[in-house]
């Protein structure tokens, strides 16, 4: 509600002036004398001024009182506001609306602490519905709408369910403006494993509510400049050639910081008619602009600058003679072209700097590259021993292993960067066994990173063999990977995993991470292993109480899940 108040000037003066005594410290500036009104003068003469901060407090309460107490209603605009457009999405069920209120509260309904923090099983709950296409009751919007101002995660999915109900009212109301600022996907697209705000191209929101007809230009030119990001991302998804003459057409006014986020837009609907622009781009006066549009240029096989990174890498490395080896001869320098295609000259890491450019070299180099060239596949390429070629290039006898894992650590990066599920297998190689010394080998890139490429499935799966071996130390950022909730067999393996740590004397915050993502991704399914294992537990001890929490946590999950199917 819009307001008016009384003695508005004198109200925002002595605001100000208590609001400078706070930011200067009563220290430095005396407080405010008394003013205003003769019941605000009598009730500001009589707070103790014994200790200035404290009184300073005191009179920013009495201040805030007047100017609420003074506020008084405005008119409404003539012929009253235009009500919310119609959502055509059927109403949650009473059952399910009632447990988004327990979950918007975050209260448990027991007592004990028998169930997980109900906050963290909020998105699960949102991103079911938004999956089931339906919409809240209205009297819950602006709750949601406030947990989603709170926590930026929930924001995609809130924003979807909410609707063209959620946009009016954000029309309306300052603090969720957000709500125009975020793109969202048509419901049940895109992985169920991973949550965001953004998804497949080319899709509408859930609510059916898109960008209205014509605002193109003013949100562009007018916007915010989240607002900017927002509608560039959606405009790629339905239409990527007018998103990039969009961009084209202020790409020189804006600063470099905006033209960074603008270039990382492009990754939606990125094809090779976006490769002039990305080109040019290369030229660009901010290394990070000019390192993001390699990265772009590099994800696009046919690319030039693929085609050049090509050539680089042949140059760096060749089969041997025998085709038993690849020998590596790094580059000598990094010259103003490697430069100007994404290459830095010094490296980030602390690296070796021939071994940091011929990284970036193989990072965004095709794939397709190396077993076009030579015939193998990517097991066997991995297979190959690696050596430096030597001053002559001809390699000083056997493959000493020098570059392996330099060669191995680029192939995993331009694994991830392409996309490419045949070489993220390669690289992972089967379930990784303890060697000798009871070590796992070690896997090159990112485990984690590599299994995003592959499908859900095979995640799960590779996953699941990985903790049968290994136990659940090393299995958090693999789990994080998998799709949730998790497969039958990926929660056998984790619950099987959780029994043999409890048996083995361990306590359950050396694997609280895991735990956490346990609540939450667990299939419900296997409540009653979980409950047996807290019956098999000695009484009263922390084990017992954990698979307590986790069993009740399970059977609330299969419940709120089971309210959402109509």
């Amino acid at each position: 509600m819009t307001a008016t108040r009384t003695e508005p000037a004198a109200q925002a003066d002595a605001w100000e002036e208590l609001r400078t005594t706070a930011l200067l410290g009563t220290d430095r500036r005396p407080l405010p004398a008394p003013a205003g009104s003769p019941a605000l003068v009598a009730a500001a003469t009589a707070v103790d001024r014994t200790d200035p901060a404290t009184a300073l407090l005191e009179l920013a309460a009495l201040t805030a009182v007047r100017r609420r107490a003074g506020a008084r209603p405005a008119a409404g605009p003539s012929g009253g506001a235009a009500a919310a457009p119609a959502d055509p999405r059927p109403e949650l069920p009473v059952a399910a609306a009632r447990r988004l209120t327990v979950l918007l509260e975050g209260r448990s309904g027991s007592a004990g602490g028998t169930l997980a923090n109900l906050t963290e099983l909020l998105p699960q709950w949102l991103a079911t519905a938004r999956a089931r296409g339906l919409r809240p009751p209205a009297a819950l919007v602006p709750a949601l709408l406030d947990s989603a101002r709170a926590r930026s995660e929930l924001r995609g999915d809130v924003v979807a369910l909410a609707g063209p109900l959620g946009r009016w009212l954000a029309e309306r109301n300052p603090d969720w403006r957000f709500v125009l600022r975020t793109a969202t996907d048509a419901p049940g697209t895109g992985d169920s494993g991973t949550a965001g705000e953004t998804g497949s191209p080319g899709a509408p929101d859930a609510a059916g509510d898109p960008a209205a007809p014509g605002d193109e230009h003013r949100i562009w030119h007018e916007g915010l400049f989240a607002e900017r990001v927002t509608h560039l991302t959606r405009l790629r998804r339905t239409d990527p050639a007018a998103g990039l003459d969009l961009l084209r057409g202020t790409w020189t006014t804006e600063r470099a910081e905006d033209r960074l986020l603008f270039l990382d837009a492009l990754q939606d609907g990125l094809s090779p008619a976006d490769e002039p622009f990305l080109e040019a781009a290369l030229g660009d006066r901010s290394k990070n602009v000019r390192a993001t549009a390699a990265e772009l240029l590099s994800t696009l096989p046919g690319s030039a600058l693929a085609t050049r990174m090509a050539e680089r890498a042949r140059a760096a490395v060749r089969l041997a003679g025998t085709g038993r080896a690849l020998l590596v001869t790094p580059p000598a320098e990094c010259d103003a072209a490697m430069q100007r295609d994404g290459v830095a000259p010094r490296s980030p890491t602390g690296r070796g700097e021939r071994a940091w450019w011929f990284g970036e070299i193989v990072a965004a180099t095709p794939l397709r590259t190396w077993t076009d060239d030579t015939g193998l596949t990517p097991a066997r390429l991995l297979g190959l021993p690696v050596g430096d070629a030597g001053p002559d290039g001809k390699g000083a006898g056997q493959a000493d292993g020098t570059w392996t894992d330099d060669l191995r650590e680029g192939w995993a990066r331009a694994a991830v960067r392409q996309h490419d599920a045949d070489w993220a297998r390669a690289l992972l190689g089967p379930t990784p066994r303890p060697g000798r010394d009871g070590r796992t080998a070690r896997t090159a890139g990112a485990p984690a990173k590599l299994l995003a490429v592959l499908p859900a499935s095979e995640r799960a799966a590779w996953t699941a063999a990985f903790i049968q071996a290994h136990g659940l130390g090393e299995a958090f950022q693999l789990l994080g990977a998998c799709a949730t909730p998790w497969t039958p067999p990926l929660s056998t393996a984790v619950v099987a995993a959780l029994e043999r740590a409890a048996r083995s004397g361990t306590y359950p915050w050396s694997h609280s991470g895991v735990l956490g993502m346990t609540e939450r991704a667990l299939a419900p399914e296997a409540a009653p292993a979980v409950e047996a294992l807290a019956s098999d537990a000695a009484p009263d001890t922390a084990w017992a109480e954990t698979f307590a929490r986790l069993a009740g946590t399970l059977r609330f999950r299969a419940a709120m899940l089971a309210e959402l199917d109509v």
